[in-house]
């Protein structure tokens, strides 16, 4: 059975531009959610369950089976937990501090990946990577305002440097789970990969929601506006993830990966359209640096 054929490059960017928007939407109707009393996680609930309804949807269509090693199994275990943990930092970053930060750390992944590969005897990063990594983390510290805040060591709140915390430890874990994925379960389908990931998040998350571990965190949207923010966040991410993995072999990823990561930037526009979340200049540029940073240290794979 041949490949299916590429979609045109315009076609590919534009697809790509769209789903980064509505990640990025997803995340905005987050914090909505979560400013009416919505619990994280229920929107982790509702998010994994309605993915994992469409994906074993597209496995039974396609009549695959999850015919994994013990080995797999395992790791397949701990990459659901890791995505598990990474929905719950980045939406525990969201719900702190302004999206579009949250999202600009939680970005930071590609540098972990490359560091972690290199820690676990993959090869070291070449000078134009190191380069583009330290360009990067210097965007970061002025779209996080450290320097201003350094210089104001009583205005630096606790939300912001937990905000900052959950950013930086959902960039981790999912940089761990980007590693398991291609060095450990690059053999197992995507689909059955995908939907196993998603059972193993809806899982976690119910057990959590269960055992009381976090106080309010199955609690229900306090009015109207909390439920609909909650609907907007399952059907962007649903749409988003599903539309990503169903058209992946026609996107031509290794040439146009990078388009993604204009969701920060889309996040910041919608952040301020629909939150009032203004960023200062020194911020703005920070970001935009962030950006054009991760942006050449993934295109390297185009080459």
């Amino acid at each position: 059975m041949s490949a299916p054929a590429l979609f045109p490059r315009h076609v590919a960017v534009l697809l790509l531009v769209l789903l980064a928007c509505a990640f990025a939407g997803n995340h905005i109707a987050a914090r909505i959610a979560f400013d009416h009393d919505t619990g994280l996680l229920l929107a982790i609930l509702c998010r994994a369950g309605v993915t994992l309804l469409v994906l074993t949807s597209l496995v039974l269509w396609q009549r695959e089976r999850p015919r994994l090693t013990p080995a797999h199994w395992r790791w397949q275990l701990l990459l659901g937990v890791l995505i598990a943990a990474q929905s719950f930092f980045i939406y525990s970053a969201v719900a702190r501090i302004p999206v579009a930060l949250a999202l600009l750390i939680a970005n930071v992944a590609p540098i972990l990946l490359v560091l972690l590969t290199w820690a676990l005897g993959g090869s070291a990063p070449t000078r134009r990577a190191a380069v583009l990594m330290g360009v990067i983390m210097f965007g970061l510290a002025f779209a996080l305002d450290v320097p201003e805040r350094l210089s104001n060591q009583g205005t630096t709140e606790t939300q912001w440097l937990e905000g900052i915390a959950f950013g930086f430890a959902a960039a981790s874990v999912f940089a761990c789970a980007l590693w398991i994925t291609d060095h450990k379960l690059s053999s197992v389908r995507g689909t059955v990969r995908s939907m196993l990931t998603m059972l193993i998040v809806f899982s976690v998350a119910a057990v959590a929601g269960v055992s009381g571990v976090l106080p309010g965190g199955v609690s229900l949207p306090g009015s109207s506006t909390g439920w609909t923010a909650l609907a907007c966040l399952v059907a962007l991410y649903g749409l988003g993830f599903c539309l990503l993995f169903i058209c992946l072999t026609r996107l031509d990823m290794a040439r146009n990966a990078p388009v993604m990561n204009v969701e920060p930037v889309a996040s910041l526009l919608f952040g301020w359209l629909i939150l009032d979340q203004l960023l200062s200049s020194s911020q703005v540029i920070g970001g935009l640096i962030v950006v054009a940073g991760i942006v050449m240290l993934t295109w390297r794979r185009a080459a």
